[in-house]
């Protein structure tokens, strides 16, 4: 069959690798197309953004996002009028004129500070104990009817956060793409400025903290487990600790952003080995040296204006890395759990052998009042083969005519300002199609180069199954719940993203060397390869072959 790559849509679209690397499952398609347009539909209108949506569509398996114009958004321009038309066309056009009060009261209110204020007392609570009610049902006991309505469920409770997801992401991305643009009034780069948040996402890091704590503990009895099982058995007081960091961590998914990877509990050798290899180290001495030395080249007039970009932007990275796992992986790690029980029986009715097949269904199928009207085992592999083809597919980064957008400078001011917030966040994220870096070079993440194993599998699951203390892993993307696992690693490497990427994040604050948004990383790196990340250079060097 010949793959054709066309665009879904008018205007241009751009690759959006950082999340979802490889065909995705239909389910995580629905949902994607189904939440994120409306949600950022929402929230640019709230925060006084001249854009309608990002709008999201799937090509061959494929993430592609395109920003939506607020005028004529199905008519891209392909010449764009005299620059005075657009400026007055700017200020006349009754929505924008709208937006751009409303962009003027975000600039001058910081909306976000109640928002992370909302998340922090009570936002946050209430949708994690709708996860664990979620969580604590016995669907083993559940019969076919029961265990579809649970199914409905936990998808509704999937569209619901995931919608709350996007939309927060408005508010903690908000501030974060604030402090990059001003800051280059100042010839400040967002690669020097980054790092200026490290030690602001106790989200992030505080799943290793939990391990430390409990391996220190193990360390004093003296033991030496080598299964969870063991490790749980050192104390009564152990016991309760690993209990206590499994409950809310346990049907998180951590590998990808599909039904189709894997949850903390069901890798009880992981975590184990995450446990057991954590350590705390403390930097704030080093993040308040540097911040101190950015701040001496901001001019001395305008150092409380930097100090209060910066305190807005960490402000809002814990939530930014809180969001994820509570909003979207552990809703959806929980449909997993409740579609591998479907699985289960689907094995008893048909002899499939293979319970993960039911991560095949589509939306409209969980709507079956019983098991017996969902599809029969050959067409679920079928669905499942079809998936694996569009994961050797190589897609363009970009489809479709470039659009031409008009130039901040024709904006209104506040208008300009919102729109430059939006660029930097969307660039570098990386889900801008941009493709400035090639073969092993890309951001890089620390300030000391490291040499290890490579662990190299386009399969996040593979690779961290064979992932040993000290390896390096590198994978195409990495989602914010690696910090459950990625303490493991001595460096990182990912061929999608940029150094706002949940894998920069996650560096940052675990302290790992990291090199991310490395292209090839996946072609050019032989798995068992000595390599050296190098995140001053941003590049990975292959210095021995496996052997």
């Amino acid at each position: 069959m010949t793959i054709t790559w066309e665009a879904p849509g008018p205007g241009q679209w751009a690759l959006d690798r950082s999340h979802f690397p490889a065909g995705s499952t239909r389910l995580v398609q629905q949902l994607m197309c189904a939440t994120e347009p409306v949600a950022m539909r929402r929230v640019f209108k709230e925060l006084g953004a001249p854009v309608e949506t990002m709008s999201v569509a799937f090509v061959n398996g494929y993430a592609y996002t395109r920003m939506r114009p607020l005028i004529a958004p199905d008519k891209p321009a392909k010449k764009l009028p005299p620059l005075w038309v657009l400026r007055v066309a700017s200020r006349l056009h009754p929505e924008m004129r709208r937006r751009a009060k409303t962009a003027a009261i975000t600039l001058s209110t910081a909306p976000w500070v109640g928002v992370i204020h909302d998340w922090h007392n009570g936002g946050k609570a209430s949708i994690e104990q709708a996860n664990l009610e979620l969580q604590s049902v016995p669907l083993a006991e559940l019969d076919g009817a029961a265990l579809m309505q649970h199914v409905r469920e936990c998808w509704a409770n999937c569209l619901r956060n995931w919608e709350h997801h996007f939309w927060l992401h408005g508010y903690d991305l908000g501030p974060i793409g604030r402090f990059l643009h001003e800051c280059t009034r100042w010839n400040l780069d967002a690669l020097e400025l980054l790092p200026l948040l490290e030690g602001a996402s106790p989200s992030t890091s505080g799943p290793n903290q939990q391990a430390a704590e409990i391996c220190r503990a193990v360390h004093a009895a003296g033991a030496e487990p080598a299964t969870l099982a063991e490790l749980r058995a050192v104390s009564p007081a152990i016991a309760v600790a690993v209990d206590s960091y499994l409950e809310r961590k346990r049907w998180v998914l951590f590998s990808r952003y599909d039904i189709d990877g894997v949850t903390l509990g069901e890798r009880p050798e992981l975590v184990l080995a995450t446990i057991m290899a954590a350590e705390h180290c403390d930097a704030s001495d080093q993040i308040l040296a540097r911040t101190n030395a950015i701040r001496e080249r901001v001019p001395m007039g305008d150092r409380d204006e930097f100090d209060s970009l910066l305190a807005s932007a960490r402000d809002a990275m814990d939530l930014r890395d809180d969001n994820g796992p509570v909003t979207a992986e552990w809703p959806l790690g929980l449909l997993r759990r409740a579609l591998l029980a479907v699985g289960d029986a689907l094995m008893a009715r048909d002899a499939t052998g293979d319970r993960e097949l039911a991560l095949e269904l589509h939306p409209e199928e969980l709507l079956a009042s019983d098991l017996a009207d969902l599809p029969n085992a050959s067409e679920l592999r079928r669905r499942r083969d079809a998936r694996a083809e569009q994961g050797r597919l190589q897609p363009p980064s970009l489809l479709g005519p470039a659009e031409l957008a008009p130039p901040l400078e024709v904006l209104p001011a506040t208008l300009g300002a919102v729109v430059a917030m939006v660029q930097s966040v969307v660039h570098h994220l990386g889900m801008d199609g941009d493709t400035s870096s090639s073969g092993l070079q890309g951001s890089g993440i620390g300030t000391t180069a490291y040499r290890g194993t490579a662990r190299v599998s386009a399969s996040p699951e593979e690779a961290l199954d064979r992932l040993q203390p000290g390896d390096v892993l590198v994978v195409a993307c990495t989602t914010p719940a690696y910090n459950l696992v990625l303490s493991l690693a001595g460096a990182v490497v990912t061929a999608a993203g940029g150094p706002m990427s949940h894998a920069a994040v996650i560096a940052r604050e675990l302290g790992i060397p990291a090199v991310v948004g490395a292209r090839t990383a996946l072609v050019e790196i032989p798995d068992g390869a000595h390599i050296e990340v190098d995140p001053v250079a941003g590049l990975v060097r292959i210095i021995g072959q496996p052997s």
